[in-house]
């Protein structure tokens, strides 16, 4: 199981969540409140509203390359973090596994 850390403009938020949950690449979305972030971007500095994605999977690749052919940015934020499966609560870590599964 991984959770992936995504963000995303405000008006996309939606869509992606329900992607990736409608899809089965995703247990579960979590859009956060939007977050204004401050970054380089081809030499300039920039400053836009985004609401980050909290994303529970089992097919974390899978997740990963679904988000980048959905997302509106060249180069979408999508960090993946393993979960410690034996620390965590091992019925949450069964319907995560059960509920995001690549279809056939």
């Amino acid at each position: 199981m991984h959770v992936l850390w995504v963000t995303v403009p405000p008006e996309h938020a939606e869509r992606l969540a329900r992607g990736l949950v409608e899809a089965r690449l995703a247990a579960c979305v979590q859009r956060g409140a939007p977050v204004r972030s401050t970054y380089r971007w081809d030499g300039a500095v920039c400053e836009d509203d985004e609401v980050p994605l909290v994303v529970k999977t089992a097919t974390a690749a899978a997740a990963r390359d679904w988000i980048v052919a959905n997302h509106p940015y060249s180069l979408p934020q999508v960090v993946a973090v393993a979960v410690d499966e034996a620390a965590s609560h091992p019925g949450y870590v069964e319907w995560v596994r059960a509920t995001a599964k690549e279809l056939p």
